[in-house]
C-alpha cells in the first residue's frame, strides 16, 4: 500500500473520532447550558442542542474532507508523520475554533437571558401615586 494512502487512512480516523468526542462532549454539556439558557423548556433546549451539533460535524467533516488532499507524495515513515502532524493540529485547530465560537454565541445568550431576568420587578406595581401639583 502506498505511504500516502496510509496517511489519508490515519488521518480520516483521528480526524473523525476526535470530531465525533468533541460534538458528543459538546452535545452532553452543551444540554445543560442550553437549558439554562432557554428557561429550563428542556424540548426546546434538545432541539437546538441537536442543530448545534448536527452543524457541527457537517462543517467540520467537510473541512476534514476537503483538507484531506495533499500535493506532495509521502515517500518514507517520517514523511507520514510530518504531513499527519501538519494535517491533524490544522484539524485540531479548527475543532477548538468552533469549540470556543459555540460557548461564544451560547454565552451571549445566556448573558441577554440573565439581563433580561434581572430587569423584571420581582413583584408588579400594586398602586399609582398622582404626579404632586408645584413639584
Amino acid at each position: 500500500m502506498d505511504r500516502t494512502v496510509i496517511a489519508y487512512v490515519i488521518y480520516l480516523l483521528v480526524s473523525i473520532s476526535l470530531t465525533i468526542w468533541v460534538a458528543r462532549t459538546l452535545s452532553r454539556n452543551g444540554r445543560v447550558f442550553l437549558s439554562d439558557v432557554l428557561r429550563g423548556n428542556e424540548q426546546l433546549a434538545d432541539a437546538v442542542n441537536h442543530l448545534l451539533v448536527v452543524g457541527f460535524y457537517l462543517v467540520n467533516l467537510g473541512f476534514v474532507a476537503l483538507y484531506l488532499s495533499g500535493d506532495q507524495t509521502i515517500e518514507d515513515t517520517r514523511g507520514i508523520f510530518e504531513a499527519l502532524s501538519t494535517k491533524l493540529g490544522v484539524v485540531l485547530l479548527v475543532l477548538g475554533v468552533m469549540h470556543l465560537g459555540n460557548v461564544y454565541v451560547l454565552n451571549k445568550i445566556r448573558r441577554r437571558g440573565v439581563m433580561e431576568r434581572e430587569q423584571m420587578p420581582p413583584v408588579g406595581p400594586q398602586d399609582w401615586v398622582a404626579p404632586q401639583a408645584g413639584a
